[in-house]
């Protein structure tokens, strides 16, 4: 069980979402895939986080990857977005997003959030290593009441989330956010993930 990435996401109602804060471990990949990895990471994140309604939690899988996204909405307009392996488990990822929204509106002014850089927030940075183990996310944090008053939908490919039409294929090729060298990641891993199914 792996956490890849967290972040927090200012997702408005309408229009591009910006990454305020964001922590990545991506030692199980090479050297040399990284900055792809993490670039995609980034356009994963904010593509699920304005494709998500405010006051909804969701787990959108892609190949091998699940983002967990929590976007709370509300005056902050705040999103949070785990993108895990398939095995770490549904609860701990929401608790731990609800968790880090808390912490991050708390510790950070509001008037922060329209700022273009990216702002410092430590906490991010232990969270995503404290919580590799979800078991230590679930012993510590409890699921607040409003877990069971939100609905999580559980979509098994992006393609659900994205408009009627809309491919990720089509949006990766047209990104400005992804490099060429990132854009041929994805394009690589897809192929070598088509054909290793096994019937």
């Amino acid at each position: 069980m792996k956490i890849y990435s967290i972040s927090v996401i200012l997702a408005p109602p309408s229009g591009a979402s910006t990454v305020l804060s964001r922590a990545i471990e991506l030692s199980s990949f090479s050297f040399y895939q990284r900055s792809s990895v993490g670039e995609f990471m980034s356009f994963m994140s904010k593509t699920v986080a304005e494709r998500t309604s405010q006051g909804q939690r969701q787990s959108v899988q892609e190949n091998n990857y699940v983002a967990h996204v929590y976007n709370r909405g509300g005056p902050e307009q705040l999103a949070g977005v785990m993108i895990t392996d398939q095995e770490y488990p549904v609860r701990p990822a929401f608790s731990l997003l609800t968790k880090l929204l808390d912490e991050f509106t708390s510790k950070v002014p509001q008037s922060q959030f329209a700022k273009p850089t990216e702002i410092m927030f430590p906490d991010i940075n232990t969270y995503i290593q404290q919580y590799q183990d979800p078991s230590q996310a679930d012993t510590i944090m409890r699921v607040q009441q409003e877990l069971d008053e939100t609905k999580i939908v559980l979509h098994k490919t992006i393609e659900s989330v994205l408009q009627r039409g809309e491919k990720l294929d089509n949006l990766v090729d047209r990104s400005n956010a992804l490099s060429a060298q990132s854009k041929m990641f994805y394009k690589t891993a897809k192929k070598q993930n088509a054909c290793c199914i096994i019937m």
